[in-house]
C-alpha cells in the first residue's frame, strides 16, 4: 500500500474515540460513545472561545492549568489575546517576506495570479453590472481586488492569501438589490451601512478570539461550500447565454462558449500529463486559460461570424466608478430606519466572510504545501473587516479570500525537486520520477504585485480591450472554474468511488478500508442534501440567508455525525483541512488533539496535532530558522487519498495501481 494510503489511518474529525487501548475508559478521550449530546456540546462549547498561547500552547497550557485541570470557561475571553500572539509569532518574519522575493518563482507566480484573479472578476463584474441596474461594474471589482490585494500584501500574516470578489459576495450583492430596490433606498448607501456594520462585527470576532472556531473545520463543510461554488459558476455561464434569445448570437455564443470550455480544459489536461517536456506542461496548465480568452476575442471576427453581433463586457471610463457618481458614497443620504435594517444583512455579511476567508485562509496553508511561516487568522479577520468597511464607503463589492486562487497562489510559489518514483514496483516502470515540493516561496511581493497589475487594468487603453471581450467568452470562462471546482471537489471523488465498478476499483484505494460501504453511501448522501439545500436556497430571495446554513455545518460535524459514523469511518471520509503548524494560530486542532490523546496508551509514539511536545517544538525551532521539512506529498491529503489532485488531476499513484 502506498504512503498516501497509509495516511488514512489518522482519525481527523470531532468524533469519539472509542476503541482506546489499554483498557482505558472512553470519558479519558473526552468524547467516548458512552458520553450525552449534552457533555459533548459542553466540552465543544467550553473549548471554543478559550484562547491559549498559539506558539506553544502545550507547554503553556501544562503551567497555566496544571496536568490534570481543564481549561477556563468559554465565558472567560481574553480581548485581543489571538490577535497580538499572532502579531508576535508572525512580526518576526516580516522583513523576510520581502527579501524572500528575491526568487525566481515569483515572476510566473504574479503573471499567473493576475490572470487567475482577473479573468474570473470580470466574468462577475458581469453578472453584477447586469443584476444590479449598472452600480457595480469592471471598475468596482477590479478597485475592489486591489484594495484586498494591497492590504493583505503589507499588512496580512497570511500574505499569500488571494482577496478579490467571490461568487458567494456576488450572489449577496444583488439578492440584496433585488430586496431594497423595490422601496425606493438608495442602494448603495444601504450597502455602505452594511460594510460599516460588517467591519464592527468584523472587529468583534477578531477581538473576542473567534477564530478558535476554526480548530473544528474540516473537509465535509468546506467540499459541501465548493461544491456549492462550482454549481454557482455553471448556473452563471447559463445565465449569462440566456440573455441571447434564440437568434444567430444565441447559437454563435454557445459555440464559443463551449469551445473556449474544451479548449481551456485540453490545456489544463495537457498540463498534468505525461506529454511534453516540463517547461512546456508548466506554460499550458498555467497560461493555457487566458491564452484561450485572448485567442477566441478575437477568433468571433473571422469569416462570416464578424457579420454576427455578440454582446461585450460593458466598460467605463478610466478610474471612475460604472454609474455616474463619486468614488466616495453619500451613505448619509439614507433613512435612519435603513441604517439599523442594513444590521442583519451585515450579521449574515459577517458569517460568510467568517467562513469564507478563513476556509480560503486554511486551503491556501494545506496540509500538502511545505509552510515554514506561522499563520494568524486573528489579526487577518481585523483586516478583513477593515477593508469591508472601506469597499463599502467607496461603493465597491466586498472583497475576500478566493477559491480557488488563493491555494493555487500558494502552489505556483512552491519549489520542487525531481526525485525517483519510489512508489514503483514492477521493472517496466523503473526509471520514472516525480516531482516533490521542497519549499514554497513564503513573500508578500507577488500578491502586491499581482494587485498592481489589477489596477494598471483600469487604464483607458487596457479596458478598451477588456471591451471587446465577447460575453460568450465569459460564459466558457464560467464552465471551465466550475468544472474544474467539481473535477477537484471531495464530494465528486467519494461519488465516483461508489459509482466505480468494484472489480477496476484499487485494492489499495482509501475507501476499501470502510467495511460498511453503505457508510460511504450514507456520508456522501448528507453532503450532497446539504449542499442541495444551500443551493435551492441561493434560488430565492432568501439567499442572503444561505451563509448561517454553511455555517451550521461545523456543529453538525462536530456533534451529529459521531453519532452515526464511527471514529474510524470519520477517519478516512473526512479530513482536517490545515497542518498542526498553520493551526497553531487559533490554540491547535481539536481534532489532532483527540486523535493523539486517543493513541498515546497505545504507544503510537505520533507526533502528529498538538501532543508530543518534543516534536512540536522541533518544527517550531526549523521555522525560527528559516527551514521547514519537506513534504513528500505532492498533492492535499484529502484529495490525494481520494485519487484525485488539488487541480482535479487524477493521482497518478492511484492510476498505477489500477494499472
Amino acid at each position: 500500500m502506498s504512503q498516501t494510503a497509509d495516511s488514512l489511518t489518522f482519525p481527523t474529525a470531532m468524533h469519539s474515540s472509542g476503541g482506546n487501548c489499554g483498557g482505558g475508559t472512553a470519558e479519558s478521550g473526552g468524547a467516548g460513545p458512552g458520553a450525552s449530546a449534552g457533555a459533548k456540546i459542553r466540552r465543544w462549547a467550553n473549548s471554543l472561545l478559550t484562547s491559549r498561547d498559539e506558539f506553544n500552547h502545550s507547554n503553556t497550557d501544562q503551567r497555566r492549568y496544571g496536568a490534570n485541570q481543564e481549561p477556563e470557561e468559554w465565558w472567560k475571553i481574553h480581548l485581543f489575546h489571538g490577535m497580538a500572539n499572532d502579531l508576535r509569532r508572525r512580526a518576526p518574519y516580516y522583513w523576510s517576506d520581502w527579501r524572500d522575493a528575491w526568487d525566481y518563482r515569483v515572476v510566473p507566480s504574479t503573471v499567473y495570479m493576475y490572470f487567475a484573479n482577473i479573468l474570473p472578476a470580470l466574468a462577475f463584474s458581469l453578472d453584477m453590472f447586469t443584476k444590479t441596474n449598472m452600480q457595480y461594474g469592471v471598475n468596482e471589482v477590479l478597485l475592489a481586488s486591489v484594495l484586498g490585494a494591497v492590504v493583505f500584501a503589507i499588512l496580512a500574516c497570511q500574505p499569500l492569501v488571494i482577496v478579490g470578489v467571490t461568487g458567494p459576495i456576488t450572489v449577496f450583492n444583488y439578492t440584496v438589490y433585488d430586496i431594497m430596490a423595490p422601496t425606493g433606498t438608495n442602494y448603495l448607501a444601504f450597502m455602505t451601512w452594511i460594510g460599516l456594520w460588517s467591519l464592527v462585527f468584523h472587529w468583534i470576532l477578531a477581538v473576542t478570539n473567534s477564530c478558535n472556531w476554526l480548530r473544528y473545520v474540516t473537509r465535509f463543510p468546506c467540499d459541501i461550500f465548493g461544491f456549492y461554488v462550482a454549481f454557482i459558476y455553471l448556473q452563471k455561464g447559463v445565465q449569462v447565454l440566456e440573455r441571447f434569445g434564440d437568434d444567430s448570437p444565441f447559437y454563435l455564443s454557445v459555440m464559443v462558449a463551449l469551445l473556449v470550455f474544451m479548449i481551456a480544459y485540453a490545456c489544463g489536461e495537457l498540463g498534468g500529463g505525461p506529454l511534453f517536456r516540463h517547461p512546456v506542461r508548466v506554460f499550458l496548465k498555467d497560461y493555457g486559460t487566458p491564452l484561450t480568452v485572448i485567442f477566441f476575442t478575437g477568433f468571433v471576427h473571422l469569416g462570416r461570424m464578424k457579420t454576427i453581433e455578440l454582446k461585450r463586457l460593458p466598460t467605463s471610463a478610466a478610474f471612475f466608478p460604472t454609474a455616474d457618481r463619486g468614488w466616495l458614497v453619500r451613505f448619509w443620504d439614507i433613512d435612519v430606519g435603513d441604517v439599523f435594517i442594513a444590521i442583519p444583512f451585515a450579521v449574515l455579511l459577517t458569517i460568510l466572510f467568517y467562513f469564507d476567508h478563513n476556509v480560503s485562509s486554511l486551503i491556501a496553508q494545506g496540509t500538502e504545501f511545505p509552510l515554514r511561516k506561522p499563520a494568524g487568522f486573528h489579526w487577518d479577520l481585523f483586516l478583513l473587516g477593515l477593508t469591508t468597511g472601506i469597499a463599502g464607503i467607496l461603493g465597491l463589492p466586498f472583497p475576500n479570500g478566493l477559491i480557488p486562487q488563493a491555494p493555487f497562489h500558494t502552489e505556483s510559489l512552491c519549489v520542487t525537486r525531481v526525485v525517483a518514483d519510489s512508489e514503483e514496483t514492477n521493472g517496466e516502470a523503473k526509471g520514472h520520477y516525480v516531482l516533490r515540493r521542497t519549499h514554497v516561496v513564503e513573500q508578500r511581493v507577488s500578491n502586491l504585485a499581482q494587485g498592481l497589475l489589477t489596477l494598471g487594468t483600469m487604464s483607458g487603453p487596457l479596458l478598451v480591450v477588456l471591451h471587446l471581450i465577447p460575453q460568450a467568452v465569459l460564459a466558457g470562462l464560467f464552465f471551465i472554474m466550475g468544472f474544474q471546482a467539481l473535477e477537484a471537489n471531495g464530494i465528486t471523488a467519494k461519488l465516483l468511488f461508489l459509482l466505480r465498478d468494484r472489480a477496476l476499483t484499487p485494492g489499495g484505494h482509501p475507501l476499501n478500508r470502510i467495511r460498511r460501504r453503505a457508510a460511504v453511501w450514507a456520508f456522501v448522501g448528507v453532503e450532497v442534501a446539504a449542499f442541495a439545500a444551500t443551493f435551492a436556497i441561493t434560488q430565492t430571495v432568501a439567499a442572503v440567508g444561505f451563509p448561517v446554513f454553511i455555517l451550521a455545518l461545523i456543529p453538525v460535524r462536530a456533534v451529529v455525525l459521531p453519532r452515526v459514523f464511527t471514529r474510524e469511518e470519520l477517519g478516512v471520509l473526512d479530513a482536517p483541512t490545515a497542518s498542526p503548524f498553520t493551526m497553531e494560530s487559533v490554540g491547535g486542532s481539536y481534532a489532532m488533539a483527540e486523535v493523539t490523546e486517543g493513541g498515546s496508551g497505545c504507544g503510537s509514539g505520533s507526533a502528529v496535532g498538538p501532543s508530543g511536545a518534543e516534536g512540536r517544538k522541533s518544527e517550531e525551532v526549523l521555522a525560527e530558522e528559516g527551514r521547514g521539512r519537506a513534504v513528500e506529498e505532492d498533492v492535499g491529503i484529502e484529495m490525494s487519498r481520494l485519487g484525485v489532485s488539488r487541480r482535479g488531476q487524477a493521482s497518478r499513484s492511484l492510476a498505477r495501481e489500477e494499472s
